[in-house]
């Protein structure tokens, strides 16, 4: 079959497209003929080893995937199927991008009729971030306030619209171009991050503070996060692997606040199938979709990888498409 794949870690110049082997199945493995798989951020750090994960070598890029069941013994999935998976790739798993994929049957969830394949695709890793981390770790609830930095991006976008959905108040910080966007995702307020003072139009906004705070940015100043905080409010950190903040320790004490590092793949099988009944629900609701998608070759899989890198995308998303007759 025909796989963009790893011999070593590396740069994204070490990333092979070529013929491996067809995955061999276990018992609780679901065979996925892939149709597309997008290219993550996460997907470079694991390549390069900056995010450390039990891999055997050759190891097949990738995380997310949306194709059709190809083989299985599981009466959940029957050949034929369209289905989704966004935890391949790490912890031991061979990876998405390859025409075909053995999935764990725990990790495999059905694809909602009429749904386009590289949509969902695009959307399904930073859609079920955006649910692990307002709801499972920011315990998010209806009427609760929160500030998410960086809404115009994939993540935060998705943050937005779930917060809305769910009977909360999100406040965007985004460029001014972005605004308009970020409220037809659902933003009850806007702030411009380039000229505005944040923690004084938050004051303005809630004078109470805000009940949960996320910064999809990767900046993480948490004096400022701490002091817009409501009295038991919550920080989740979810990106800025590099990044480093004074943390004002009395303050956060004193509101009975918390402060919680997450990263999705360490969520539990458990919690990504709840993130995936509720991002199955969002697509074919149509209440989340992709704001812009480029399609490539698998063969670009490098290129992709080079780009996610190095060029400032603006919620655009990388799909690699899988043609058999490419």
């Amino acid at each position: 079959m025909r796989a963009a794949y790893i011999e070593r870690l590396g740069p994204s110049d070490a990333i092979v497209y070529g013929e491996l082997p067809p995955p061999v199945c276990g018992p609780d493995d679901v065979l996925v003929e892939v149709v597309a798989t997008a290219v993550d951020p996460v997907d470079t750090f694991v390549r390069s080893g900056r995010y450390p994960t039990a891999m055997e070598f050759p190891f097949v890029i990738g995380r997310d995937l949306v194709g059709k069941v190809a083989e299985s013994r599981s009466p959940e999935f029957s050949p034929g199927d369209q289905v989704w998976c966004n935890s391949l790739g790490h912890d031991g798993r061979q990876g998405a991008a390859s025409e075909f994929a053995a999935v764990p049957v725990d990790r495999l969830y059905h694809l909602p009729d009429g749904v386009s394949p590289t949509e969902a695709v695009a959307l399904v890793h930073p859609a079920a971030t955006a649910y692990l981390a307002a709801f499972t770790h920011g315990d998010l609830r209806s009427g609760d306030t929160a500030l998410i930095a960086g809404a115009a991006g994939n993540v935060g976008s998705a943050l937005v619209a779930m917060i809305a959905r769910a009977g909360g108040t999100a406040i965007a910080t985004a460029h001014p171009d972005d605004h308009d966007y970020c409220r037809r995702m659902g933003a009850a307020h806007t702030i411009d991050y380039r000229t505005q003072n944040i923690v004084g139009e938050v004051r303005e906004i809630a004078a109470n503070g805000v009940d949960l705070y996320i910064d999809t940015s990767g900046r993480n100043n948490m004096v400022d996060a701490v002091e817009m905080l409501a009295v038991r409010g919550r920080v989740v950190i979810l990106s800025g692997t590099g990044s480093r903040s004074e943390l004002p320790t009395g303050a956060l004490y004193l509101k009975d606040g918390s402060i919680r590092g997450f990263v999705i793949s360490r969520a539990t099988t458990a919690q990504l199938r709840d993130a995936a009944a509720v991002v199955n629900r969002l697509l074919m609701d149509r209440a989340l979709r992709p704001r812009a998608v480029e399609i490539l070759p698998l063969a670009a899989a490098a290129e992709a990888h080079r780009r996610i890198e190095t060029e400032r995308l603006h919620g655009t998303r990388l799909v690699l498409e899988i043609r058999g007759d490419a």
